[in-house]
């Protein structure tokens, strides 16, 4: 297990998901593979994936692993980080913020594609603002040739109604999120 330079914790080769998304994603990912190393991006319908559609997103892997182009975003994804990053890098979705995000989220991208692994990610996303509570995310190698990951499919999940909710509170609040109280220690 690996802690991101952003507060993420990283867990390289995992099987076990309690959220239900992520854990029909690997399990439909593990399905479609079989015998193989890795299932190919013909395997994948976006029909069979349909409950989970708003969670999903298909990313591009360029050849060097320089960069991650996003082919498809799921529409909960999109409403969580206000945008369709559709059709652009990590690098660009993440220009408005401080370099550090775009180089975490690459390099577990690349962690993925390169050791050709599944990758589960999960923790606070205060790296990309506030308003951005716990999330998890899964990515699942895919290959057209079985060995070369050329293609991520990728989950990422958060409990929409709370984020939902506190954005709303800050927007009752004149756009400031109102502090968490500390837990009591036991």
């Amino acid at each position: 297990m690996l802690v991101d330079p952003n507060g993420t914790t990283v867990v390289v080769g995992a099987t076990s998901f309690e959220n239900p998304t992520l854990r029909f994603l690997y399990d439909y990912w593990n399905e479609k593979r079989g015998s193989r190393p890795l299932p190919a991006r013909a395997d994948i319908s976006a029909f069979e994936m349909r409950p989970h559609l708003g969670w999903v997103l298909l990313v591009d892997v360029v050849k060097d692993l320089s960069q991650f182009r996003f082919r498809l975003v799921g529409t909960l994804v999109t409403e969580y980080f206000f945008e369709d990053g559709t059709g652009k890098t990590v690098e660009e979705v993440f220009a408005d913020r401080d370099p550090s995000v775009a180089k975490s989220i690459s390099r577990i991208f690349r962690k993925a594609a390169r050791d050709r692994a599944v990758v589960h990610s999960y923790g606070n996303a205060l790296w990309a603002g506030p308003g951005f509570e716990d999330f998890q995310a899964i990515y699942l190698p895919l290959s057209d040739d079985g060995e070369t990951v050329n293609m991520i499919l990728h989950g990422f999940v958060f409990d929409r109604e709370k984020v939902f909710l506190a954005r709303q509170i800050a927007r009752n609040n004149g756009g400031r999120l109102l502090p968490v109280p500390a837990r009591p220690k036991d």
